[in-house]
């Protein structure tokens, strides 16, 4: 089962906030959360972050918990442990994937990112982000173009891998 994500999806988000997954993403959520058994639903983390943030970050449990290392590394009581306490763990939404594949989104997480009408889904290798596509297509889109255009036309982008680098 793969455990990381691929490709992107645009989905519907209804008037009570509940927008479908895409199928293979709930597939790796599955695959990523211990606790998950066929007939259950998967568990995840719906990280909203700041007002800075223009993406809801979506976290398999498997991801969060690598995450919550991190974090339980630091020194307790520490300046750093308790900024990252606050960003991550504080600015969190613990969720599940309906029966019907949906993902329940607040109000108030939806509103952060102005989200409303339809969202689209974008993998992110362990996690995905979930934007209001209109965001998207006038930041992200533009500025991927923009480093593929920086490369020559007979490189190809995957040799950035080997720590060539732009």
């Amino acid at each position: 089962m793969a455990r990381v994500f691929r490709g992107q999806g645009r989905n519907k988000v209804d008037a009570k906030g509940r927008v479908s997954v895409p199928a293979p993403f709930r597939r790796v959520l599955e695959a990523c959360d211990p606790e998950w058994k066929d007939g259950l639903q998967p568990n995840l983390v719906v990280h909203y972050g700041t007002s800075r943030k223009k993406f809801l970050e979506v976290y398999t449990m498997e991801a969060a918990a690598e995450v919550d290392a991190k974090i339980s590394a630091l020194t307790r009581g520490s300046k750093e442990r308790r900024m990252m306490e606050a960003y991550f763990n504080a600015q969190s939404h613990p969720a599940t994937v309906d029966d019907n594949g949906r993902l329940l989104l607040p109000q108030n997480i939806r509103d952060m990112i102005g989200l409303e009408g339809e969202a689209l889904f974008v993998a992110s290798h362990d996690t995905f982000h979930i934007w209001n596509p209109e965001t998207y297509d006038q930041e992200v889109a533009p500025q991927t173009e923009a480093m593929l255009d920086e490369l020559p036309d007979d490189v190809d982008p995957l040799t950035l891998l080997e720590g060539g680098g732009l």
